[in-house]
This record gives structure tokens, C-alpha cells and sequence, in this order.
């Protein structure tokens, strides 16, 4: 199945124009940093999901605070102007590192693609599905007849599918209509009752601020395995040619974020220095909902770590849902082996 296929992974309005995005990130590195005390610096490359938003909250704080740096790496940023391109890059080892999604994994799996999991950056599910209080809906089951917005992502289909079969609708029971990036308009503007792929962190925050009293249940808590939503990506080779520099980027954003946990004003604020499109009040917002879910379970599990377990179940529900073909087993997707804590949960 084709990687472009995920080409709206991310569900977001913001009209942002590259040029400016390039130059406020350029700033944005030229901003406050720790003096680097560690002599000559490696170059890595790490290319974003997407546009700088709260989810990269440690990324930006770490850089912002010189950790990358003192550790040794001089960390270039880059944003995709086509969000299907960062496993790609990683795979062609253009770019050492990117943020993706679990369902990706096992997709560029399928195709031959020489990357695996190195990390969970948010390691749940933000993919939810979202109505309004207004809309009178009480459940899962009064969606029948009703109309839903999706961006049209194959797996996120097969969600809407599984969501439904727990109280015996089909997908044909309900009217889904794909509007790409254009979630929330179709709730707000009523041509839709409900929408299924806006995440609980940004679209579920941004509702709240409007003061729409949405509903919104992440889909593992509807019938569809838990999964990583955010993952670091790295390509098989480069891991085993210097696996060090792995290690201690991954160190350094555990660093990070811990900083941005405890400092979520300052998090706001290196993520606006990166991204200057973004609304201060809403991002703080936003970050304030996303930070707990940077830090393993509410410290539960090390920092980045990715359940196996979990994974071969999800990996499961795809080849059943018709995802992937063969059931790949967790070693072929995820590595623990490059986490900062060298903790591995029994």
C-alpha cells in the first residue's frame, strides 16, 4: 500500500506559507542556547511530521536550551512541505531521524522500507472521534444516519469500521464524507456531526477554547487497539553504522522535555519562536494538554519506550483489517535499544 496514501496524516487548519516557515526557523536556531561545551559538533538531521506544533514541545525546548548541542550533535530542523516525505527521506538516508506514525511503520514494512522505530514520541492514541455536546449524539450508536468527516487515510477507514461493529452498525449505516484537512469547518459549519481523525491534543483543545463543549474519545478507548501515535523513525543501516549518535540525540530530548514538562511556559514559547503562524493563547493551550503525553505513561515506562506486546496486537488488527498482508513481528518495526534510560519494562 502506497506511503502517499498517508499524504493528510495530520489533521490540522493552519494556513502557514513555507518561505516564512523556512526563515522562522532559521531565527528560531539562532535563539537562546546553553554554551556548547563539547568541541566539534556532529551534523543530524531530523525532519518533522509536520509543521512545528505543541507535539515537538521537547524538540524545541532541547534545542532551545542547547541540549542537542552539548551533546555533541548540531541538529538541523526540517518541515515537510509533503507530510508523506519523512519516512522516505529516512529510508533513502537523507534525513537520520523522523517523526512518524505506527500504522506508517508497518506500511513502509510492507514495502521493503529500511526503517524501524527507535522511540515513542506520544506512545498512545491522539486520533479520536469528535462531536458536540449540541449535536445531541449520546453514543457511538446514535451515529447511524448521521454524516462524519475523515480525511480519507485508509487505516483511519478501517478504524471508523471497527468504532461501529461494537454496536453492530457497518460503515454504510453512517454517511462518511472525506474532507481532507478541513475537520473542523465541517463540524463547526454543521455539514458534518461528528468527525473521526482530529487529534484530542489540537482539535479537541481548540473546540474547547471556542467554548463548543466537545465530546472526544481517542479511538482505543472505541474498539481499536492502542497504539504509538508518534514515533522516532531511523533507517536500519545508519543505526548500525553509529549508533551512538542515536543515543545521544534521544538522551537529549528526554532532557528536553522534562524541561518542558516543568516549564510549559517556556515550551509555548520555543514552539511560537519556531512556528510565529501559530496563536500564542491556543498553543498554550495546547501545549498544556500535550505535555503529559510526552513523558511514558506519566513516567510509567521509560522515557520513549514502545511495547512490543502492544505493537504485535495493533500490527494484528491491521493484517485483519486488510492494512498489510503478512503479520510482521515486533522486532521487525520497533528497537528499544537506543533509549536514554537502557530500561527495558518485563
Amino acid at each position: 500500500m502506497a506511503i502517499e496514501l498517508l499524504a493528510m496524516t495530520r489533521h490540522r487548519i493552519w494556513a502557514i506559507a513555507l518561505a516564512a516557515l523556512a526563515l522562522a526557523l532559521a531565527l528560531a536556531a539562532c535563539g537562546e542556547k546553553s554554551e556548547d561545551t563539547s568541541g566539534a559538533s556532529e551534523g543530524f538531521s531530523l525532519t518533522l511530521d509536520f509543521y512545528p506544533n505543541p507535539d515537538h514541545a521537547g524538540i524545541y525546548m532541547a534545542q532551545k536550551l542547547g541540549y542537542f548541542e552539548e551533546a555533541g550533535l548540531d541538529l538541523s530542523i526540517e518541515t515537510p512541505s509533503d507530510p508523506a516525505a519523512p519516512i522516505k527521506q529516512v529510508a533513502a538516508g537523507r534525513s537520520d531521524l523522523a517523526i512518524s506514525y505506527e500504522p506508517e511503520v508497518a506500511l513502509a514494512r510492507e514495502e521493503g522500507l529500511d526503517v524501524v522505530a527507535v522511540a515513542a514520541l506520544v506512545d498512545r492514541p491522539l486520533t479520536s472521534m469528535i462531536w458536540l455536546k449540541s449535536s445531541g449524539i449520546k453514543g457511538i450508536g446514535s451515529l447511524e444516519g448521521k454524516t462524519i468527516a475523515t480525511a480519507g487515510i485508509p487505516y483511519q477507514d478501517a478504524f471508523l469500521k471497527t468504532i461501529l461493529a461494537r454496536v453492530k452498525l457497518t460503515p454504510d449505516d453512517v454517511k462518511a464524507v472525506n474532507v481532507g484537512f478541513g475537520l473542523l469547518p465541517a463540524l463547526l459549519g454543521g455539514s458534518a456531526q461528528a468527525m473521526l481523525g482530529g487529534f484530542s491534543n489540537v482539535e479537541g483543545v481548540d473546540l474547547r477554547e471556542r467554548g463548543k463543549a466537545p465530546v472526544v474519545t481517542p479511538v482505543d478507548r472505541l474498539g481499536v487497539p492502542t497504539y504509538d501515535e508518534l514515533v522516532l523513525v531511523a533507517r536500519r543501516q545508519s543505526l548500525e553504522e553509529d549508533p551512538e549518535k542515536f543515543r545521544l540525540f534521544l538522551a537529549a530530548l528526554e532532557r528536553g522535555t522534562k524541561a518542558a514538562v516543568a516549564q510549559p511556559g517556556a515550551a509555548t514559547q520555543a514552539i511560537t519562536e519556531a512556528n510565529p503562524d501559530l496563536e500564542p493563547k491556543l498553543t498554550a493551550a495546547e501545549v498544556k494538554a500535550t505535555l503529559p503525553l510526552l513523558g511514558g505513561e506519566g513516567g510509567k515506562r521509560p522515557y520513549g519506550y514502545m511495547d512490543p506486546g502492544e505493537w504485535a496486537t495493533f500490527a494484528g488488527w491491521m493484517r485483519d483489517n486488510g492494512l498489510i498482508e503478512s503479520l510482521p513481528d515486533p522486532s521487525e518495526l520497533l528497537d528499544n535499544g537506543y533509549l536514554p534510560s537502557g530500561e527495558i519494562p518485563e
